[in-house]
């Protein structure tokens, strides 16, 4: 379904445009009439399908932007999930004019502060640097008419139970409430009973990999190896056309400019380009005027590009959804296709969670040596010479050859040809790329555990996730295993007073009565 056959106003399907969004994904498709109806509605899609859109564009459809208050609220379980959450509603409702704000744990409240007061029309935020404010009395949700619940069933294997219950009670009863999950255990069960209004349930099954058509190799190197490792894969391995995938905005504007000096046909895409900028890039691309595309997963979700060859992760994605979308980039139509991801040491973990979704080993690739990718140059460039020769057309230039042979050996000149052609890595210039950091270790929900589920990571998203530890009963979570430091004493100090009891246990906390008298009604779209 194309977005313009949604009900959706011409400021959104403006920004939708720019983004370079065409294709509405299932849970959208599915979700967002539903949504615009007014209807509560349960999403149940693995992360990576494109859910921020399918709950953002009906809100941002509901946005008043004239009156100056809050009608907006998100909860998500991890910073990194707020942040991304935050910058995509800001470029969905840019054309309207909507602002969009993000709280979270482990940055500094007293700007966040500042930032609230500015009365934003949506709040996205974690549930402890949530729940601060409104005891703080710096959020205010008397106005909230819509609330959204994003990965509600990560957030309820974090233990925030608790705490959303009690930001939920801060929110009108009339609200529209729409809760997105990969699973539907019975705690979210009990949340569409205590919380939403007879929701309709709609239920995307997970993406199906036609994975025997695609080789999938990793390269074990360190973060500082990957670009010189990768631009000798292009000269061994010749791709046609080539989608490299890079973990932020920052990653791939470096990468399109070091493969551009490096003399490939390369050019960035991700959200911040113009639409103009976008559409020109996509086109070259397709057009076969670029032989590389360098892009984050927001930039490439919902674009039609086929007869890709190759597909290279510079970065591991953090969510094995996500893995799958980018390869499945080549591979379409019957045809082979050849994917390499580069894994730095510590991220194996990430590896090993793909393998087991995509139930697909990938085979260790040897990195080729400096002689090796001269190699795949110079037969590159003898495949050029023979295209130009075959060709023909060379009359106007016979004479000046035969003045070039009394003075130069035949040899010499086609010697001097294939340098021309070829790129010598060992007088390439050296190109600097920025490091990332590490994906966060001992992520112990990554893949899912006994949640059958293959996400838990970076959800397509420029950030990690991680362990995250509950603290003391008085401090929120800093969702990337840190503590938020909320201050409880008021004191301005940013410190909190550790000397608490623990924190009541999650699984324990989880046991809320289920005797409400609003009964659970689902109406499946699809099984």
């Amino acid at each position: 379904m194309k977005f313009k056959e949604l009900d959706l106003s011409p400021e959104l399907l403006a920004s939708i445009e720019r983004a370079g969004f065409e294709e509405a994904t299932p849970i959208q498709s599915e979700t967002i009439p539903l949504a615009l109806a007014g209807k509560d509605v349960i999403g149940q899609a693995q992360t990576g399908t494109g859910k921020t859109a399918a709950f953002g564009l009906p809100m941002l459809e509901k946005i008043d932007t004239t009156k100056q208050q809050l009608q907006g609220l998100v909860i998500a379980p991890t910073r990194e999930l707020a942040i991304q959450t935050q910058e995509e509603l800001y470029r969905l409702g840019k054309d309207k004019k909507v602002r969009v704000q993000a709280v979270y744990g482990g940055a500094d409240i007293s700007r966040q502060i500042r930032q609230l007061k500015d009365r934003p029309h949506i709040v996205v935020g974690t549930p402890g640097r949530m729940l601060d404010h409104i005891n703080r009395h710096t959020l205010k949700l008397s106005t909230v008419e819509t609330l959204v619940l994003d990965e509600a069933d990560e957030m309820l294997n974090m233990g925030f139970l608790e705490d959303i219950e009690a930001i939920i009670s801060k929110v009108p009863e009339s609200r529209q409430t729409l809760l997105f999950s990969a699973t539907m255990p019975p705690a979210i069960k009990n949340i569409g009973v205590k919380f939403m209004h007879e929701p309709d349930h709609v239920k995307i099954k997970a993406k199906e990999m036609t994975a025997d058509l695609i080789d999938q190799f990793y390269v074990r190197s360190k973060d500082f190896e990957k670009f010189d490792i990768m631009t000798r894969l292009l000269d061994v391995q010749s791709p046609e056309l080539t989608i490299v995938f890079g973990r932020t905005k920052r990653r791939v504007d470096e990468l399109a400019r070091g493969l551009e000096s490096r003399g490939y046909k390369a050019e960035g895409i991700h959200g911040d380009l113009s639409q103009q900028k976008r559409m020109s890039v996509l086109r070259n691309f397709k057009g076969g005027n670029l032989d590389i595309l360098v892009a984050t997963d927001v930039a490439a979700r919902g674009l039609d590009i086929s007869g890709v060859t190759h597909v290279y992760n510079y970065d591991i994605p953090q969510d094995p959804e996500s893995y799958v979308h980018r390869i499945g980039r080549t591979g379409r139509a019957g045809k082979g296709g050849m994917s390499v991801t580069f894994v730095t040491p510590n991220e194996m973990s990430y590896l090993h969670v793909i393998e087991n979704l995509t139930k697909k080993r990938m085979t260790p690739l040897r990195p080729p040596s400096e002689i090796e990718a001269f190699k795949g140059q110079l037969g590159a460039a003898i495949e050029q010479v023979e295209e130009k020769l075959a060709e023909n057309g060379l009359d106007r230039y016979l004479a000046s050859a035969e003045e070039l042979l009394q003075d130069h050996s035949a040899q010499d000149i086609a010697a001097l040809l294939l340098k021309v052609l070829a790129k010598d890595p060992a007088d390439q210039e050296p190109v600097k790329i920025t490091p990332e950091r590490p994906l966060p270790q001992g992520k112990k929900n990554f893949g899912g555990g006994n949640r059958n589920r293959g996400g838990g990571g970076n959800r397509n998203r420029n950030g990690g996730g991680g362990n995250r530890r509950r603290d003391n009963r008085g401090g929120g979570r800093d969702e990337r295993g840190g503590r938020d430091n909320r201050d409880r004493n008021r004191d301005g100090g940013g410190n909190r007073d550790r000397n608490r009891g623990p924190r009541e246990d999650g699984a324990k906390r989880s046991r809320r009565s289920s005797d409400s008298k609003r009964s659970f009604v689902i109406r499946s779209n699809q099984d």
